[in-house]
């Protein structure tokens, strides 16, 4: 297995880990823990992907880390206004 191959297993894992413990309950969609595994597994995944300089999924991945990055601003300006 080679390094790439690593580095995004390491994002898709993430990315998964994030899918099932919304799926199962375990955090919510409105969860900033939620929003960084997204981001931290897109951006790692995104990263693999640029490495193999495979574009369709370069500008998924920067997509989906850029909304889930939006959807923990919008968790963090919830949770400070409730205060």
């Amino acid at each position: 297995m080679q390094t790439v191959d690593v580095i995004g297993s390491c994002g898709v894992f993430i990315l998964l880990l994030a899918y099932f413990l919304n799926l199962f309950g375990y955090l919510t969609h409105q969860s900033k823990l939620y929003s960084l595994l997204n981001a931290a597994g897109a951006l790692i995944a995104g990263y693999a992907s640029l490495m193999l300089n495979y574009w369709p999924f370069v500008i998924l991945e920067a997509t989906w880390a850029l909304v889930s990055i939006g959807g923990f601003i919008k968790a963090m300006r919830i949770k400070s206004a409730h205060y």
